[in-house]
């Protein structure tokens, strides 16, 4: 892969070009960003910026006053390339507050799919998710494996699952122990129409349960479905803790992003 030309791609078609994510969701150009902007459940935030040291102040300041009216917390998501050069300075000036950077990574689906062929995780089986249980086990999971409240999360993962069931699907790895079934991991996948892109999300998996294979199951069993409905790249924000895993997979890290998120309920707002 050409990374720089796959970086551009991922760019034009993913965040200039990017499609609501639920029909709840709305996609809204100008002023030099991308952004989307809906209800409590959709993401609301700043998908893609091409500022200068003249623009970004006003225009910073044009998307806090935009989504404070519609009373919604958003995040701005911030890539390595993205200008000016201090543009995250100038995001924390504004009030916004980092969270821990990710790795953007991309693998080919059909190099996927042949390095993962037969891959699973003994005693673990994948499951689908498609009712409100399922889904309260995928927010439990999420809760256990990232330390963080998982309420919005679930919110949006039912909107999509009924808004947006063709190009949404969530899984969960369920581990079968002296007669039990323990969920112990769980990952969504999201597909992007006329942009050979599907996004892998989640893949949080229980502390107890990790080192066994199945974030790598996970990985490849949506990588399966991405092939079987003719999708060319996979595309993960990538931890530092599963970042690793995905280089030996094949991924190949294309730069790093930082959300920064502006919340207006914050106390010394």
């Amino acid at each position: 892969m050409d990374h720089e030309k796959l970086l551009a791609l991922l760019d034009a078609r993913m965040r200039r070009g990017a499609g609501a994510e639920t029909p709840a969701a709305r996609i809204e150009q100008g002023a030099g960003v991308v952004r989307q902007s809906g209800p409590e459940s959709v993401w609301n935030g700043v998908l893609w910026s091409d500022l200068d040291a003249g623009t970004a102040d006003g225009v910073i300041a044009e998307q806090v006053r935009h989504y404070t009216e519609l009373g919604q917390d958003f995040e701005w998501t911030l890539y390595a390339h993205d200008r000016p050069a201090d543009l995250a300075d100038r995001l924390v000036a504004a009030g916004f507050t980092p969270d821990e950077p990710e790795t953007l990574m991309v693998a080919e689906v059909a190099d996927l799919v042949r390095r993962t062929d037969g891959t699973g995780a003994p005693g673990i089986e994948l499951r689908e998710v498609t009712d409100e249980a399922g889904v309260a086990q995928v927010v439990a999971v999420h809760e256990q494996a990232f330390g963080r409240d998982g309420t919005r999360l679930g919110r949006r993962i039912l909107a999509q699952l009924a808004e947006s069931p063709d190009t949404f699907k969530v899984h969960l790895a369920v581990a079968h122990e002296d007669g039990r079934e323990i969920p112990v991991s769980a990952a969504r996948l999201e597909l992007y129409p006329g942009t050979g892109f599907v996004g892998l999300w989640g893949g949080g998996t229980l502390a107890g349960w990790r080192g066994r294979g199945i974030y790598r199951a996970l990985v490849a069993h949506r990588a399966r479905i991405a092939a079987e409905l003719g999708y060319k790249y996979l595309r993960v924000d990538a931890s530092d803790q599963s970042r690793p895993i995905l280089e030996r997979l094949g991924f190949a890290a294309l730069t790093t992003m930082t959300p920064y998120h502006y919340d207006l309920f914050r106390a010394d707002r």
